[in-house]
Protein backbone atom coordinates (compact mmCIF):
# COMPACT_ATOMS: atom_id res chain seq x y z
CA UNK A 1 0.00 0.00 0.00
CA UNK A 2 1.24 3.39 -0.98
CA UNK A 3 1.29 5.82 1.87
CA UNK A 4 0.05 9.44 1.26
CA UNK A 5 2.97 11.36 2.80
CA UNK A 6 5.52 8.96 0.62
CA UNK A 7 2.95 9.45 -2.59
CA UNK A 8 3.39 13.24 -1.92
CA UNK A 9 7.51 13.55 -1.53
CA UNK A 10 7.42 11.70 -5.07
CA UNK A 11 4.87 14.49 -6.22
CA UNK A 12 7.56 17.56 -4.93
CA UNK A 13 10.50 15.19 -6.11
CA UNK A 14 9.07 15.72 -9.20
CA UNK A 15 9.42 19.84 -9.04
CA UNK A 16 5.47 20.12 -8.58
CA UNK A 17 4.60 22.96 -5.95
CA UNK A 18 1.88 23.22 -3.34
CA UNK A 19 1.76 19.37 -3.23
CA UNK A 20 -1.46 18.10 -0.91
CA UNK A 21 -3.28 14.37 -0.46
CA UNK A 22 -6.53 13.95 0.06
CA UNK A 23 -7.63 10.71 1.92
CA UNK A 24 -6.14 7.34 1.20
CA UNK A 25 -6.90 7.10 -2.56
CA UNK A 26 -4.55 8.37 -4.55
CA UNK A 27 -6.44 11.81 -4.83
CA UNK A 28 -3.18 14.14 -5.16
CA UNK A 29 -3.20 17.69 -5.78
CA UNK A 30 -0.32 20.42 -7.22
CA UNK A 31 0.79 23.42 -9.09
CA UNK A 32 3.13 22.86 -11.74
CA UNK A 33 4.19 25.08 -15.17
CA UNK A 34 2.78 23.83 -18.14
CA UNK A 35 5.28 20.72 -19.41
CA UNK A 36 7.78 21.10 -22.14
CA UNK A 37 6.61 18.49 -24.88
CA UNK A 38 8.00 17.07 -28.00
CA UNK A 39 6.08 17.70 -31.56
CA UNK A 40 3.08 15.79 -31.41
CA UNK A 41 2.72 14.66 -27.39
CA UNK A 42 -0.30 16.30 -25.42
CA UNK A 43 0.55 17.92 -22.08
CA UNK A 44 -1.49 15.85 -20.29
CA UNK A 45 -0.29 12.71 -21.80
CA UNK A 46 3.61 14.04 -21.10
CA UNK A 47 2.43 14.67 -17.35
CA UNK A 48 0.32 11.77 -17.08
CA UNK A 49 3.49 9.75 -18.22
CA UNK A 50 5.92 11.15 -16.42
CA UNK A 51 3.81 10.99 -12.92
CA UNK A 52 3.69 7.38 -13.75
CA UNK A 53 7.01 6.67 -14.35
CA UNK A 54 8.28 8.19 -11.40
CA UNK A 55 5.50 6.39 -9.10
CA UNK A 56 6.47 3.04 -10.91
CA UNK A 57 10.44 3.44 -9.60
CA UNK A 58 9.51 5.10 -6.43
CA UNK A 59 6.76 2.33 -5.40
CA UNK A 60 7.67 -0.77 -7.78
CA UNK A 61 4.21 -0.70 -8.94
CA UNK A 62 2.49 0.63 -11.95
CA UNK A 63 -0.65 2.71 -11.26
CA UNK A 64 -2.34 4.15 -14.33
CA UNK A 65 -2.57 8.05 -13.28
CA UNK A 66 -5.62 10.65 -14.55
CA UNK A 67 -4.77 13.91 -14.45
CA UNK A 68 -7.11 17.11 -14.18
CA UNK A 69 -6.84 20.71 -13.68
CA UNK A 70 -8.93 22.06 -11.31
CA UNK A 71 -10.76 23.85 -13.80
CA UNK A 72 -12.09 20.51 -15.18
CA UNK A 73 -13.13 19.62 -11.71
CA UNK A 74 -15.07 22.56 -11.41
CA UNK A 75 -16.72 22.07 -14.89
CA UNK A 76 -17.08 18.81 -13.83
CA UNK A 77 -18.92 19.31 -10.70
CA UNK A 78 -20.98 22.24 -12.92
CA UNK A 79 -22.11 19.75 -15.52
CA UNK A 80 -23.47 17.12 -13.50
CA UNK A 81 -26.25 15.56 -15.96
CA UNK A 82 -28.02 13.55 -12.62
CA UNK A 83 -28.14 16.70 -10.66
CA UNK A 84 -30.96 16.88 -8.47
CA UNK A 85 -31.68 13.63 -9.43
CA UNK A 86 -30.26 11.30 -6.31
CA UNK A 87 -30.79 11.59 -3.09
CA UNK A 88 -27.88 11.18 -1.62
CA UNK A 89 -24.24 12.07 -3.20
CA UNK A 90 -23.90 8.42 -1.90
CA UNK A 91 -25.71 7.42 -5.62
CA UNK A 92 -23.11 9.60 -7.43
CA UNK A 93 -20.02 8.28 -9.23
CA UNK A 94 -17.18 10.38 -11.59
CA UNK A 95 -14.85 8.12 -13.57
CA UNK A 96 -12.29 9.55 -15.21
CA UNK A 97 -10.49 8.35 -17.71
CA UNK A 98 -7.25 8.79 -19.98
CA UNK A 99 -8.85 9.84 -23.13
CA UNK A 100 -12.28 10.22 -24.48
CA UNK A 101 -14.34 7.14 -24.57
CA UNK A 102 -15.44 5.79 -28.08
CA UNK A 103 -19.16 6.07 -29.03
CA UNK A 104 -18.74 2.18 -29.27
CA UNK A 105 -17.63 1.43 -25.49
CA UNK A 106 -19.94 4.34 -24.32
CA UNK A 107 -23.01 3.13 -26.25
CA UNK A 108 -21.55 -0.36 -25.05
CA UNK A 109 -21.58 0.86 -21.24
CA UNK A 110 -25.12 2.31 -21.36
CA UNK A 111 -26.26 -0.88 -22.67
CA UNK A 112 -24.73 -2.87 -20.12
CA UNK A 113 -25.97 -1.00 -17.10
CA UNK A 114 -28.36 -2.60 -14.97
CA UNK A 115 -31.62 -1.75 -13.89
CA UNK A 116 -32.00 1.66 -12.67
CA UNK A 117 -28.44 2.63 -13.41
CA UNK A 118 -28.12 5.55 -15.64
CA UNK A 119 -24.34 6.54 -16.90
CA UNK A 120 -23.65 10.04 -18.86
CA UNK A 121 -20.10 10.32 -20.89
CA UNK A 122 -18.68 13.81 -21.13
CA UNK A 123 -15.40 13.77 -22.55
CA UNK A 124 -12.65 11.89 -20.23
CA UNK A 125 -15.35 11.31 -17.66
CA UNK A 126 -18.45 8.90 -17.24
CA UNK A 127 -20.67 10.57 -14.38
CA UNK A 128 -22.48 7.65 -12.86
CA UNK A 129 -25.97 7.57 -11.00
CA UNK A 130 -26.03 4.22 -9.13
CA UNK A 131 -29.42 4.28 -7.04
CA UNK A 132 -28.40 0.96 -5.38
CA UNK A 133 -24.71 2.25 -4.55
CA UNK A 134 -21.65 1.21 -6.03
CA UNK A 135 -21.22 -2.75 -4.32
CA UNK A 136 -24.31 -3.48 -6.83
CA UNK A 137 -23.20 -1.94 -9.86
CA UNK A 138 -21.24 -2.79 -12.88
CA UNK A 139 -18.47 -0.60 -11.24
CA UNK A 140 -17.19 -3.64 -9.13
CA UNK A 141 -18.50 -6.43 -10.91
CA UNK A 142 -15.81 -5.97 -13.56
CA UNK A 143 -17.85 -5.21 -16.44
CA UNK A 144 -16.48 -1.83 -16.65
CA UNK A 145 -12.74 -2.63 -15.99
CA UNK A 146 -11.76 -6.10 -17.32
CA UNK A 147 -14.88 -7.04 -19.39
CA UNK A 148 -15.36 -3.93 -21.82
CA UNK A 149 -11.60 -2.53 -21.16
CA UNK A 150 -11.94 0.56 -20.24
CA UNK A 151 -9.04 1.99 -17.71
CA UNK A 152 -10.44 4.55 -15.40
CA UNK A 153 -10.35 5.49 -11.77
CA UNK A 154 -13.68 6.50 -9.68
CA UNK A 155 -14.50 8.91 -7.47
CA UNK A 156 -17.98 9.30 -5.18
CA UNK A 157 -19.39 12.82 -5.69
CA UNK A 158 -18.52 14.01 -2.11
CA UNK A 159 -14.59 13.35 -3.22
CA UNK A 160 -15.04 15.29 -6.36
CA UNK A 161 -16.41 17.72 -4.15
CA UNK A 162 -13.46 17.54 -2.10
CA UNK A 163 -10.65 17.94 -5.12
CA UNK A 164 -11.99 20.75 -6.06
CA UNK A 165 -11.24 22.64 -2.28
CA UNK A 166 -7.72 21.31 -2.94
Amino acid sequence: MVKMEELRKCFEALGFKNVVTYINSGNVGFDCKSPRVSKGATSNAFLCNKIEKAVEEKFGRFFSVMVREQKDIERILKNNPFDGDYESHKEMQVLFLKDKLPKEKADALKEAAFEGERYHVNGREIYCHLPRGVADSLLTKGVIDKKMKINFTGRNWRTVQKLAEL
